[in-house]
């Protein structure tokens, strides 16, 4: 199942895991804004918009990675509180109505960042254990996509830390799924579930009870959102 939402709009279909699925859904080839999503590298084909690393998972990753190997895994810890104390700053500059931190607080972010994550890498380069290998991983991942993972500090103007609006979006998919015996049946019982589940998730999003929206519905006067978000 594939997903694209905002506050106010949800889209999901169905398809494979390729990049070509994702684009089948209508919503993100072209599209311009920013993009808060996992590490899933499928992503990686839509060059017209800006990505950013969900935070809530990057989160989750080294506190598994700090419980695991509380002793050699201190960059973990002290690396989630780096993102905890920069998405405090990125809040406190959008309720200031700022657009961008001020250059000394986001440098010295920048800098604790770079050299937590190397020496984060350096910890365990040379160790030969599962657990150093996810934490050169992580490590790497810290190095290699600085811009998407600051994402959030380096915008403040918008609230991006997480995409916990999708994760929302997304949690009467997993219900029904575990409800099903942990699979779907059919995968045409999946894309009419996703037609469905789009239609009553945005409306819900406008304060519409789902009651009401099937009830237009099936009086043949489906509810439609007025626009992106509501005016005003």
């Amino acid at each position: 199942m594939h997903l694209a939402c905002t506050a106010y709009l949800t889209h999901m279909h169905t398809g494979d895991r390729s990049a070509d699925a994702i684009d089948a859904g209508g919503v993100l080839p072209g599209y311009r804004g920013v993009i808060v999503r996992d590490g899933y590298f499928a992503y990686g084909h839509l060059t017209d918009a800006l990505h950013a690393w969900c935070g809530a998972h990057l989160l989750r990753d080294l506190k598994d990675l700090y419980d695991f190997e509380p002793g050699r895994q201190d960059w973990a810890s002290q690396m989630a509180a780096l993102l905890i104390e920069a998405r405090g700053a990125a809040r406190d500059a959008r309720q200031a109505g700022k657009t961008a931190l001020d250059a000394g607080v986001l440098e010295d972010l920048v800098a604790r960042y770079q050299a937590l994550a190397t020496s984060g890498l350096a910890a365990n380069t040379y160790r030969r254990t599962a657990t150093a290998k996810d934490a050169r991983r992580i490590a790497r991942r810290f190095l290699n996509f600085e811009d998407m993972i600051l994402r959030f500090a380096t915008r403040p103007d918008l609230d991006i830390f997480t995409n916990n609006e999708a994760e929302r979006t997304i949690r009467p998919v997993k219900v029904q799924q575990r409800s099903s015996g942990g699979a779907w049946r059919t995968i045409e019982g999946l894309a009419d579930f996703a037609i469905i589940q789009s239609y009553l998730s945005t409306a819900t999003k406008w304060g519409i009870s789902k009651l009401d929206a099937l009830r237009d519905l099936f009086n043949g006067h489906p509810w439609i959102p007025p626009g992106l978000e509501p005016s005003g």
